[in-house]
């Protein structure tokens, strides 16, 4: 199972951000999950096919219309040892 950690920063919250990035994964078949986080960032962890990956990480350096991003920091998650049920949005760490 391939995993990946997104961090993004700019303008990403407040403009719909979370539930677009949860919606596009999910039409990906993609598991994991998406969070804001206090510093006005969005966070998420993604499981699925190197190509939905690939998707949502090009799908992160644009977001949806409103949205601002200035970076997309993506990493292998190679601490994710378990294999997520579904696509989630959690409460904001």
């Amino acid at each position: 199972m391939n995993s990946m950690h997104l961090l993004v920063t700019g303008k990403v919250q407040g403009v719909g951000y979370r539930a677009t990035f949860a919606q596009v994964a999910m039409h990906l078949g993609l598991r994991g999950w998406v969070r804001n986080r206090h510093d006005g960032s969005v966070e998420a962890c993604v499981q699925g096919s190197t190509d939905a990956i690939d998707a949502i990480v090009d799908w992160a350096k644009r977001g949806p219309p409103a949205a601002r991003v200035d970076e997309v920091v993506s990493t292998p998650a190679q601490d994710a040892t378990e294999e997520f049920p579904s696509f989630r949005i959690l409460p904001t760490l």
